[in-house]
């Protein structure tokens, strides 16, 4: 009897402490999404691109979020610039989540980002929560704005694993440690992410043909990236710069295409993005891991775009940049060390075009 008192008492307690919590709306004017979302006719946002997150300010000791999952999605929950945790979201119920408590007194600043891609879950934002007396408010959006597409190299797949024989595990994908938010740090710039593990510009790895029906040539003009086909409509802010770093798995073995499908492809997305965003610098990257089938291919593709695009840039190749014993995670792909190398070598070939400065 006594256990039964208990345990009503502690749910009591437990609807007494939500119901004295604020919830806010996903699409209030306070919080900002930067990534590829929808806003949905009940308030919620929802999204399904690897490395979208969330900003927001808020004062008062704690902060949560109301969300739902069509499967599984880890995110990295960042307060005042420092990463606090990860958390785990899945379930198609909307549940409570609480990302920090116990905060000091004053202003803190939120970032929720998903470390994980679309293939494994789509998120919907119901709400954030907050003490019922505080109030959030709107971050200022950075002055730069970085854009990319990419493969599981721009994912983050596998940087938390802890050798490159391990298998890949989705707790181990965390694009927060892959080059493009490590440069985006560097440069105090803002970043959307449009990549998926294993897809090709026209070949996804290890496809028996030489184009697979559905690859990065047709996801990247997507709202989401698995959820749904719905078109993007790039009403979305015009990114400073782009970078593509799309052919690994083109040329994986077995079937590797035509070098000339590969190029018609790209230069069919340059020329989309370079419409959709007012010939903005696009930085062609020439993935560390590339084949000689690869190179010659991007040689082509050089080639075909010379005086074309004065928009265009490529990349200084970057082979052999990696150790195998202590810059590889899971299944053989860039752990945070070696994406800190790749960063490195970007970063004063993306300062050249932009004119940003470097650090001391």
């Amino acid at each position: 009897m006594k256990k039964q008192l208990f345990t009503i008492a502690f749910l009591m307690m437990t609807l007494m402490a939500t119901a004295a919590d604020k919830h806010v709306k996903a699409n209030d004017k306070a919080i900002s999404f930067i990534g590829r979302t929808e806003t949905l006719a009940d308030g919620s946002v929802r999204y399904d691109w690897v490395g979208t997150y969330l900003r927001t300010k808020f004062n008062g000791g704690k902060i949560g979020v109301t969300a739902s999952e069509t499967g599984t999605s880890y995110y990295n929950v960042i307060v005042d610039g420092k990463v606090m945790k990860k958390i785990k979201i899945t379930g198609n119920n909307p549940q409570n989540y609480l990302l920090a408590d116990n905060l000091p007194k004053g202003e803190h600043e939120l970032m929720l980002q998903k470390c994980t891609e679309g293939e494994y879950g789509c998120t919907t934002i119901h709400s954030l929560y907050i003490d019922n007396n505080a109030t959030l408010s709107p971050v200022t959006p950075k002055k730069r704005l970085i854009e990319a597409y990419g493969d599981s190299y721009t994912c983050g797949y596998g940087t938390e694993g802890l050798t490159a024989s391990e298998k890949f595990k989705l707790e181990t994908e965390n694009c927060n440690k892959a080059y493009i938010p490590i440069m985006a740090r560097y440069f105090d710039a803002d970043y959307r992410i449009i990549a998926h593990s294993g897809n090709g510009m026209v070949r996804n790895w290890g496809d028996k043909k030489q184009k697979s029906e559905v690859n990065m040539s047709t996801r990247y003009t997507q709202l989401y990236d698995d959820f749904a086909k719905t078109p993007f409509n790039y009403s979305q802010r015009r990114p400073d710069i782009v970078t593509i770093n799309l052919g690994t798995n083109d040329f994986s073995p077995t079937a590797i295409p035509e070098a000339t499908k590969y190029v018609e492809a790209y230069i069919k997305m340059i020329e989309t993005l370079s419409k959709k965003y007012d010939n903005v610098p696009i930085l062609c990257i020439t993935p560390h891991s590339s084949t000689e089938y690869l190179r010659a291919a991007i040689q082509l593709l050089k080639e075909r775009t010379a005086n074309r695009f004065p928009n265009l840039h490529f990349a200084t190749t970057m082979n052999n940049i990696l150790n195998d014993d202590v810059d590889l995670g899971s299944d053989w792909h860039p752990n945070y060390q070696g994406q800190l190398k790749i960063a490195m070598a970007l970063i004063p070939q993306v300062s050249k075009i932009m004119h940003w400065r470097v650090k001391e």
